[in-house]
């Protein structure tokens, strides 16, 4: 069984193994592949494994051999699907494996903006308070989460590990959910959209990108919110209509934005978040913990294993 993995170095840029993978076959691993070079690289395949790589119809046509294919991610937009299960090709993704790191991201992504470590430790290695006439200084707003209102649209698994995470530091939980107040953990409240963007004091996105979420960030709603406001994105990118969020920032419509994500990664250099004012963004790493990765690799593992036992699982 020849397995190709299209694009490994974004899951395993060398601190994982490929071991257990390639017990159940011929296993190839590319760093990356482009566009150019897929063909090529797949012509033969039984097996492919993409996380970015897009395989779309003509790709899928002209590959006869192909039996499986498993996605690195939880999102297969990717993949073409529908010409997928019309050749009989098995699909499966992983699901769940980065829940409890992408809530860290969005405590992360807060605590940075209210408390401002990184600054303060960067301005002390430049010598700011040893040459201070005080015993402290401050030049940011500091804020306490304690009492404060955090928003949550989307409350699957991320979304509700995010508002434990919340609840613990105090803070009232709202949630923009499809589910009913009774199924929704204790502490949060079901809420609509308005009274989450009028109300909340920190807005965290984990809803799917769907025709109707996309730029659910926009210059109308952000105009709803307070001027304190603060807006975390670790969902996707497409949520956040990018200009009217930078331009919210840069003229104190809202205070602050954290984001992991961006409509087009890596980002053209002239994203306007790269230079708007307040908004901290890392690069597409709220999953990337070593432990989300391994149970990445695991379960990619499983869901093979068990395509190749003849009783496929995570089938999308």
């Amino acid at each position: 069984m020849k397995i190709t993995v299209l694009d490994g170095y974004g899951m395993n840029p060398g601190d994982l193994s490929w071991d257990e993978m390639s017990k159940l076959g011929d296993v190839t691993v590319y760093d990356r592949t482009s566009p150019t070079e897929l063909m090529e690289r797949v012509k033969d395949s039984d097996i492919l494994l993409t996380n970015k790589v897009i395989l779309n119809d003509d790709n899928l046509r002209a590959l006869p051999n192909l039996k499986y294919i498993g996605v690195l991610a939880t999102g297969y937009n990717v993949v073409d699907v529908k010409t997928a299960n019309e050749l009989g090709i098995v699909v499966t993704n992983i699901p769940a494996y980065s829940t409890d790191s992408v809530a860290q991201m969005v405590v992360a992504h807060l605590l940075n903006i209210t408390q401002r470590v990184g600054y303060y430790a960067d301005e002390n290695r430049k010598g700011r308070w040893s040459s201070n006439p005080d015993f402290c200084y401050w030049d940011t707003p500091l804020t306490e989460l304690a009492g404060k209102t955090m928003g949550i649209i989307g409350l699957g698994n991320t979304g509700s590990a995010t508002a434990n995470i919340a609840r613990a530091f105090g803070m009232n939980v709202k949630a923009f959910t499809s589910k009913d107040q009774a199924d929704l953990p204790e502490g949060v409240k079901k809420a609509s959209l308005d009274e989450i963007f009028s109300s909340a004091d920190v807005v965290s996105l984990h809803c799917p990108l769907t025709d109707s979420t996309k730029h659910i960030i926009n210059a109308e709603r952000l105009r709803q919110m307070k001027p304190s406001a603060i807006i975390i994105n670790t969902g996707r990118g497409p949520l956040v209509n990018e200009q009217d969020l930078a331009d919210a920032l840069n003229s104190g419509t809202i205070y602050a934005a954290g984001v992991d994500v961006l409509s087009s990664e890596p980002p053209k250099a002239d994203n306007p978040l790269l230079s708007a004012k307040n908004c901290f963004i890392t690069p597409h790493i709220a999953w990337a913990t070593k432990e989300a990765r391994q149970r990445l690799m695991d379960i990619a593992v499983s869901n093979l294993r068990a395509f190749l036992d003849g009783s496929p699982v995570n089938k999308v």
